[in-house]
């Protein structure tokens, strides 16, 4: 496993948890910005970044 693979593992992994924390915080205090912890779990499970296409400047 190289460098690159460990970058994107864990790169998913914070998606997805700052995805969950989001989403549980959002709920917890009755607030409607809950659903922008939506976009970087979905991103996280499909292992899709949207910002990488936005920007063009990473390869992840």
């Amino acid at each position: 496993m190289n460098t690159f693979d460990k970058i994107k593992k864990t790169c998913r992994v914070i998606r997805i948890i700052l995805g969950v924390v989001l989403i549980a915080v959002g709920f917890y205090l009755s607030n409607p910005w809950f659903y922008l912890g939506i976009i970087p779990l979905i991103a996280g499970i499909a292992n899709f970044c949207p910002l990488c296409i936005i920007t063009k400047k990473c390869t992840i």
